[in-house]
């Protein structure tokens, strides 16, 4: 898959068979519009063309927090392990939210892309006030030369439906339903700092993570069975262009395990007096020194809330029954 990040340098596509969207996930839902776009692309000889926006054009046009399942980069990943041909990210502006429904379709879609076909919902607004939808990219259709193909409602409304779905998973701890609509185990990555130490005087070492997009959607908190997957200290964003293609499709298949099992906790701490939320992750099989380290910690199973326990032995107490019941998890 290439990958494009300016309008001005976009290569002459194939037929292009192109769709619009945010892919925040890029789950089960998602996958169905791509495995159709594939086959579309297949019978005319086309490729594979995905337009998506960044920043969210939500945080430019009306800001807000976002609560979202993919950086940019998770995303590029796990479209490329999808097989698609290429993905335009289109950097969003106020400039760009400005141009009016007829202007998007010629002097953007048109003018940049020269679609052969549109896949497109038949809810999907563009341009200015949201005026533009599947109607009149329909009858602009002939006079610019392309078709367009409807995503059925069913489809539209499944991803919609495992889009908030997901999210609620997540929120409410359980990351064995969110796994089964993405596809794949849940993931957020992080950079590992130097904490209080106190898991290190319990027996339990823990790596603490922070620098996590602040748009990435945190689990609830509580402990949790995970893997852990380590890379290289200071690794700067925008890794995936270079990341190698078997290891986009091992961990898309769930088949990385890096680092290894781990049992995290995500939470303010409260038997030690903790305040701000905290994520902190004890590898069972690794003892090295970890600090700047970029982790990737996907989670497997949710072993119980956050509690305030009486005194540190009683919580100690605890941490050795949540790795037996880490150990337990990651063996099914």
């Amino acid at each position: 898959m290439q990958v494009h990040r300016t309008l001005e340098e976009l290569p002459v596509f194939r037929s292009a068979v192109i769709t619009i969207g945010t892919f925040d996930g890029v789950h089960k839902g998602h996958q169905e519009i791509i495995s159709g776009m594939k086959q579309v692309a297949s019978e005319t000889g086309g490729e594979t063309v995905i337009l998506t926006f960044h920043p969210h054009p939500r945080k430019v046009v009306t800001p807000e927090p976002l609560a979202l399942l993919n950086t940019l980069e998770e995303k590029i990943e796990l479209l490329r392990a999808q097989g698609i041909d290429h993905l335009v990210v289109i950097p969003f502006t106020q400039e760009f939210s400005k141009l009016t429904a007829e202007e998007y379709i010629g002097q953007f879609l048109v003018r940049y892309f020269k679609p052969h076909t549109i896949i497109i919902g038949y809810d999907h607004r563009f341009g200015n006030n949201r005026l533009g939808d599947f109607r009149l990219l329909e009858e602009r259709a002939v006079l610019y030369g392309y078709r367009v193909l409807e995503i059925p409602e069913q489809v539209l409304d499944a991803v919609k439906v495992s889009s908030t779905r997901i999210r609620d998973a997540l929120s409410a701890g359980d990351p064995i339903l969110a796994a089964e609509l993405l596809g794949y185990s849940y993931f957020f990555e992080g950079t590992v700092v130097q904490g209080q130490q106190l898991g290190r005087t319990l027996g339990f070492p823990t790596a603490n993570l922070e620098e996590i997009d602040p748009d990435k959607l945190i689990p609830a908190n509580g402990v949790y069975a995970v893997r852990v997957d380590g890379f290289a200290a200071g690794r700067v964003s925008g890794f995936v262009d270079d990341f190698a293609a078997s290891r986009v499709s091992d961990f898309a298949a769930g088949r990385l395990s890096g680092l290894g099992p781990a049992m995290m906790n995500i939470g303010v701490r409260p038997t030690v007096g903790g305040t701000r939320r905290v994520i902190e992750a004890h590898l069972l099989d690794y003892a090295g020194d970890l600090y700047g380290r970029r982790l990737r910690v996907e989670l497997c199973a949710f072993l119980r809330p956050e509690r305030r326990f009486e005194n540190l032995d009683a919580l100690k107490t605890q941490l050795a029954q949540d790795r037996l019941d880490t150990i337990q998890h990651l063996k099914s």
